[in-house]
């Protein structure tokens, strides 16, 4: 079966100065330039910034499935919201990793699309989806241990699953196993992982 910031403290006392000064002014003028708004860490926040591939381009630009709303939530959390990763999402359910993924301390997921499970036939799909232990084992071959850079992420990885995964390439054109899995868009922050959002789906 072929089967990606913070507000800083000097900013906040600045701010906090700035508003103690007007209170204690004697001055009323009406006539006084306002003040320019505060900027929050969610203004200035560009957790896209490092991603890259022609699959980014279909990443939400707001919300929680966008690459600022996934850079806040945990890997299973912030997939949930990505519409590109929806029946990835249904198999984590089914196999009841959802706790796992999120709880993990830093971690790279290899994440294929709903295009990608979309290539095994229906029925050997369902069949997996019914498997709790194969379907673990399939998912967990997609996740490896650290928070892999695009230039840490070439070369042979053991998996969540016990086995490995060797990812070729440099750059921003990288494939994964012996699948060829092309990475569509990767560097993806969330917050306990790193995602790589692949075409094709990687098996054991």
């Amino acid at each position: 079966m072929n089967l990606r910031r913070t507000g800083s403290a000097a900013v906040l006392l600045g701010t906090l100065s700035l508003s103690l000064m007007a209170c204690g002014s004697d001055s009323n003028n009406d006539d006084a330039a306002p003040s320019a708004p505060e900027t929050t860490a969610s203004d200035t926040m560009n957790a896209g910034a490092d991603t890259f591939g022609p699959g980014c381009s279909a990443i939400p630009k707001e919300g929680a499935g966008s690459f600022n709303g996934m850079a806040t939530a945990p890997v299973a959390t912030a997939a949930s919201a990505n519409p590109l990763l929806e029946t990835l999402v249904a198999a984590v359910g089914a196999a009841e990793l959802g706790d796992t993924l999120n709880s993990a301390d830093g971690i790279t997921v290899f994440a294929p699309t709903n295009d990608a499970f979309g290539k095994i036939p229906k029925k050997d799909l369902d069949g997996v989806l019914a498997d709790k232990a194969l379907l673990t084992k399939i998912l967990t071959h997609h996740v490896v241990a650290g928070q892999l850079s695009p230039d840490e992420v070439a070369g042979t990885h053991e998996t969540l699953a016990g086995d490995k995964i060797t990812v070729k390439g440099s750059g921003e054109e990288f494939t994964v196993a012996k699948e060829n899995a092309a990475v569509l868009c990767g560097n993806i922050p969330t917050a306990n992982a790193t995602v790589y959002v692949i075409d094709t789906v990687l098996m054991p």
